[in-house]
């Protein structure tokens, strides 16, 4: 299975109000996490795969549970991307 681990060595973060604010050091880029997006990232520990990132980040939120799939998985896919988090094999 798959486990998603944040790359700490690639950001630096702080809390701003409600919001989560990432800076990728590599790229420059900054990011503001709210709502939905910033739980994602809580959820993301290094043992939840996907579908259980969804359900800890669904927990907190009224609505479609397979809108809050589709929105980790793209968020996933971005932050894969940009290098913030990796993918990791888990037992």
């Amino acid at each position: 299975m798959t486990a998603y681990r944040k790359c700490t060595e690639r950001f630096l973060a702080t809390e701003v109000d409600d919001e989560l604010i990432l800076l990728d050091m590599e790229g420059g880029e900054l990011l503001s996490l709210e709502g939905s997006a910033r739980a994602i990232w809580g959820a993301i520990d290094g043992r939840r795969g996907e579908a259980e990132i969804a359900a800890e980040a669904a927990a907190g939120f009224a609505g479609d549970a397979q809108a809050m799939e589709r929105e980790v998985r793209d968020f996933l896919g971005e932050l894969t991307a940009a290098g913030l988090v990796r993918k990791e094999g888990r037992a």
